[in-house]
């Protein structure tokens, strides 16, 4: 039987220590394992584990798609085909052509310039629902693995309650005194994904907080803040990683149907929620003014997706191969 990092002989085990760089073979499976950020770095990690994703096709079909839409929501900040507000009475609903890339729609503005300008505002909201989420989730998790059992039981069961609130309801309650705004996507989408973010996280936050490392540096005075940044979220930065990146999928799709519902991205924002909003009420006029919207959120949402489980793959690989070096070293 393989020895446990930490189960280790030393007096002060630390991350940093040969015996807790590798996981237990022990470990349940779909946990991470407790191993050493500090040794390689976080940001090593993050690339070895894109270079993971990389070598496999639907990894590589995944960051280019992710790519392309970050480079083209930067380049719009700059320059567009044409001007979003410039409209041609003369030419409505004009097909895909050299002057007009994809067309226009009802007002005869031009379709591409319109959703290359929703693509920053989309990567906006997904950034901001991603980083809320996270910081939200991250909080419950820190309540949900408390030494105080009072508050950790507690913690647990108010967020099994607020976890079957729908999203779409959230947005509701927030649209009543804010109106329509990016800032209720983010908050709604956020909330509902920092609670199933936090549900998933705690047991291998447990793992980590219960480690002989922790109980170690909380002897030596270390600060609960200190503890949480440098041996708990190292931990569980890979469960944080695969969930933010497919709620990140959720969120494009939550940004059209609230936006579609008239409690998103307000009017005269380009979004492609926005632009499947005003096009879908002429699907009958001119299909194609619906078509290049949807196609655009069908293919990030898949991306997203398709990354999301190539990372989760990625970081099984990891495991795995971490217990198998500490079974090779147990012997």
């Amino acid at each position: 039987m393989s020895r446990s990092p930490l189960s280790s002989s030393r007096r002060h085990p630390s991350p940093s220590s040969p015996r807790t760089e590798r996981s237990s073979p022990s470990s349940p499976k779909g946990s991470p394992a407790l191993t050493s950020q500090t040794r390689d770095g976080i940001g090593r990690m993050i690339v070895s584990l894109l270079r993971a994703v990389w070598r496999k096709p639907e990894g590589r079909f995944s960051l280019v798609v992710l790519a392309l839409w970050i480079l083209i929501a930067l380049i719009s900040l700059f320059w567009t085909p044409r001007s979003l507000w410039a409209t041609d009475g003369y030419n409505v609903w004009d097909k895909p052509s050299a002057s007009h890339w994809l067309g226009t729609d009802g007002t005869g503005a031009d379709v591409f310039s319109w959703l290359m300008a929703g693509s920053r505002t989309n990567l906006l909201i997904v950034i901001l629902t991603v980083a809320f989420s996270g910081a939200f989730g991250l909080l419950l998790v820190t309540l949900m693995v408390s030494r105080n059992s009072a508050l950790a039981n507690t913690s647990v069961v108010v967020v099994d309650a607020l976890i079957s609130i729908p999203t779409v309801l959230i947005a509701l309650i927030l649209a009543v005194p804010l109106g329509a705004s990016i800032m209720v996507i983010v908050v709604a989408c956020g909330f509902g994904y920092g609670l199933n973010l936090a549900r998933v996280a705690r047991p291998a936050a447990l793992l980590a907080a219960r480690s002989s490392y922790v109980e170690s540096a909380m002897a030596n005075g270390a600060c609960g803040i200190r503890v949480l940044a440098t041996h708990i979220v190292p931990n569980i930065l890979p469960v944080l990683l695969v969930q933010l990146s497919l709620s990140a999928g959720t969120a494009v799709l939550a940004e059209s149907g609230l936006t579609y519902l008239g409690i998103g991205v307000p009017s005269g924002v380009p979004s492609w929620g926005h632009s499947l909003a005003t096009s879908v009420k002429f699907i009958n006029v001119y299909p194609l003014t619906v078509l290049w919207p949807g196609l655009i959120v069908t293919v990030v949402v898949i991306a997203l997706n398709v990354f999301g489980d190539a990372l989760r793959d990625a970081l099984e690989e990891r495991y795995v191969t971490a217990a198998q070096e500490e079974a090779e070293y147990g012997r």
